[in-house]
C-alpha cells in the first residue's frame, strides 16, 4: 500500500491470500480505488476460549519475536498513583472526523451512484478511527500530528488506533507490525510525539491482550511489558490524551481472565490507561459490551475512573448466531458515535472499524466495498 507523507494515512494492506468472493451483480465502480487512506486492518472475532496453537487462516504464519534476540526486559519503576485528568469533553457531536477515508474517498469520485445518498449521509458523515497499521517509523510522527492537529483545529477529538505489535493477529489475516519489541517500543515513540496537547483517544493495539494465548508465557509477559510502556509513553507525551486497552469482546475470554491479562499490561495504572476497549471489528451488541467491561472493570481494578469505550460500527444486530465472522449478511450499523453515551463506566461509543470496509468475503479485505457499505446502512 502506498504511503504518502502528504497525507496521514494507514497501510491497512492485509498479510495473506485474499479470499475468494462472488463477483455476481458487483458493478464496476463497487470498491474504491487502491486503499490508501483510514483502512481498518480484519481482526477476526475468536471463540470464547482461543485455542492454545491459532494457526493462520490461508496464509502463513509469521514467528513470535524471540527474547532471546533482543534486551532483557525488567519491571519498570513503580510511580505513584494520579488521578486521571478530568475530561472536559460531554456533547456528542465533539468527535472528529478525518477529512481522509475510503469512504469519503468513494463518496466524491461517485456521486451519481445510486447507493451514494445513503453512504454518504448515514456512514460518511460519521467521525471514525484513524488506524496506523504500518510500521513506517520515519513518517508516523507527521502523520499522527496530522490528525491531532485537524482535530484541535475544530474543538474535535481525534481517535488513533496504534496497531503494529510485533505478532499480531497470531500470523493471521492482520499478520505483520513492527520487527520487534524494541523496534516497536521506539515506534511508539514517535507515535506518541504526534499526539499534540489537546484531547486524543488512544485505541491501543486492537487484539493485543486478548490474542495473546498463542505466545508463550514469556513472550507474553515482554508484549504485555510493551504495551504497558506504551501507555506510560502516550500519557506522558499528552496528558489529555485518553489511553484505552484491548478487552477483547462478550463472546471472548472469560472477564476475569481478561482482567489479570490486562493488569499484566498495565491497563490497571493510571500512569498508563484510562480503561479498555472492546468489541473492535465485531458485532456484539451494545448491551453485551456494557456488561462485559464493566464486569472486566470490576475484576481489574484500578482507579474508580477508569472507563470503557465500545466499537458500535457494525453492530446494530449483533453477532451472528452461527458464528460467521467474515462480512456476514444481516448485518447493520450500530450507535452513531458519541462521547455521551449516558452508561455509567462507559466513555465513549466509537466507530474503530469503518463500516464498508470488507473482512475479505464481500471485497479485498480492508478495502471500502460499496455493496457491503450499503448493505449495513440501509437494512
Amino acid at each position: 500500500m502506498v504511503v504518502a507523507a502528504s497525507l496521514v494515512v494507514v497501510a491497512g494492506a492485509v498479510a495473506g491470500v485474499l479470499a475468494a468472493f462472488d463477483d455476481g451483480g458487483r458493478r464496476p465502480s463497487d470498491e474504491a480505488g487502491p486503499p490508501e487512506v483510514t483502512a481498518s486492518p480484519r481482526l477476526a472475532p475468536l471463540p470464547a476460549v482461543p485455542s492454545p496453537s491459532p494457526t493462520a487462516a490461508a496464509g502463513s504464519a509469521s514467528a513470535s519475536p524471540s527474547p532471546s534476540a533482543r534486551r532483557t526486559r525488567s519491571p519498570a519503576p513503580v510511580k505513584p498513583e494520579k488521578k486521571r485528568q478530568e475530561s472536559t469533553t460531554t456533547a456528542a457531536g465533539r468527535l472528529y472526523r478525518h477529512p481522509e477515508s475510503q469512504v469519503l474517498d468513494w463518496v466524491r469520485s461517485h456521486s451519481g451512484d445510486p447507493r451514494h445518498a445513503v453512504i454518504a449521509s448515514r456512514i460518511a458523515e460519521q467521525p471514525a478511527a484513524v488506524w496506523f497499521a504500518d510500521y513506517s517509523p520515519d513518517t508516523v510522527t507527521a502523520r499522527v500530528a496530522a490528525v491531532t492537529a485537524g482535530g484541535a483545529a475544530l474543538g474535535r477529538v481525534p481517535v488513533v488506533v496504534p496497531y503494529t505489535i510485533p505478532g499480531r493477529d497470531c500470523g493471521g489475516h492482520s499478520q505483520g507490525g513492527a520487527p520487534g519489541l524494541d523496534a516497536y517500543d521506539a515506534w511508539i515513540d514517535r507515535f506518541a510525539a504526534g499526539l499534540g496537547s489537546d484531547e486524543v483517544i488512544v485505541v491501543l493495539e486492537p487484539d493485543s491482550v486478548a490474542q495473546a494465548e498463542c505466545l508463550s508465557a514469556g513472550e507474553r509477559a515482554d508484549r504485555f511489558a510493551s504495551l504497558a510502556r506504551a501507555g506510560r509513553v502516550l500519557k506522558d507525551a499528552n496528558p489529555r490524551a485518553r489511553v484505552y486497552f484491548d478487552a477483547g469482546h462478550s463472546g471472548w475470554n472469560a472477564p476475569g481472565k481478561q482482567a489479570a491479562w490486562l493488569r499484566q499490561a498495565g491497563a490497571a495504572s493510571s500512569e498508563s490507561s484510562d480503561g479498555v476497549f472492546s468489541n473492535v471489528s465485531n458485532f456484539h451488541t451494545t448491551a453485551d459490551e456494557v456488561a462485559h467491561d464493566r464486569r472486566v472493570l470490576d475484576a481489574l481494578g484500578g482507579p474508580a475512573d477508569l472507563g470503557a469505550v465500545i466499537d458500535t460500527s457494525r453492530n446494530g444486530n449483533g453477532a451472528p448466531a452461527d458464528g460467521e465472522w467474515c462480512d456476514p449478511a444481516g448485518r447493520t450499523l450500530g450507535r452513531a458515535p458519541t462521547l455521551s453515551t449516558g452508561e455509567a463506566r462507559i466513555d465513549a461509543y466509537l466507530w474503530v472499524k469503518l463500516p464498508g470496509e470488507s473482512d475479505g468475503c464481500k471485497g479485498r479485505p480492508g478495502t471500502f466495498t460499496a455493496s457491503y457499505a450499503y448493505d449495513l446502512a440501509s437494512s
